[in-house]
């Protein structure tokens, strides 16, 4: 019996290795905040853009949607369904844009993608927390802070990927 043969129903196990370590500093970086006027600024998009750059979609909604849903459920559970939603969405996005959009430019679909993936995060969570909240202005008042996460995680992510060559190194494709 051959052991090495590669099997299409077993899971990569570098892959799940590498989304479950990333779903783990998802989980905590929801914990850590950079405390800002009405609230926290999270480090947590920086993990689901890079997360989500080297994983395929299915792994990358895993890291960004259900780590965020269980960091929030563990720390602050009333926006645990928006996160789930908007930042598995987020890594979706991000991750189709790396791997189908620009193939042969992979820096450009990179960038396409943690923007899109940005505007996307930004918006959800506005209505998200509109809704939640029941008043608009309350996110308002977040928006710029949105914003704030969505660039750290976006440049920040691109950099890690790209300068410090993690993508490379890893080799998840």
């Amino acid at each position: 019996m051959n052991v090495s043969r590669k099997h299409k129903s077993v899971p990569d196990v570098k892959k799940l290795t590498v989304a479950a370590v990333f779903m783990a500093l998802n989980i905590a970086m929801s914990s850590l905040g950079i405390p800002v006027p009405g609230g926290h600024l999270y480090l947590c998009d920086l993990v689901i853009c890079t997360a989500a750059i080297l994983l395929d979609p299915f792994y990358a909604f895993a890291v960004g949607g259900i780590g965020s849903f269980l960091g929030d459920l563990i720390f602050y559970p009333l926006p645990m369904f928006v996160s789930l939603v908007v930042h598995g969405v987020q890594a979706v996005i991000i991750s189709l844009c790396v791997r189908y959009t620009f193939k042969d430019r992979p820096l450009a679909g990179m960038i396409l993608g943690v923007a899109l993936g940005g505007v996307f995060m930004v918006a959800g969570y506005t209505f998200g927390k509109a809704f939640i909240y029941s008043t608009p202005e309350y996110a308002i008042v977040k928006l710029p802070y949105e914003f704030a996460q969505a660039i750290i995680g976006a440049v920040g992510s691109v950099v890690l990927c790209r300068r410090m060559k993690i993508d490379r190194q890893l080799k998840l494709d």
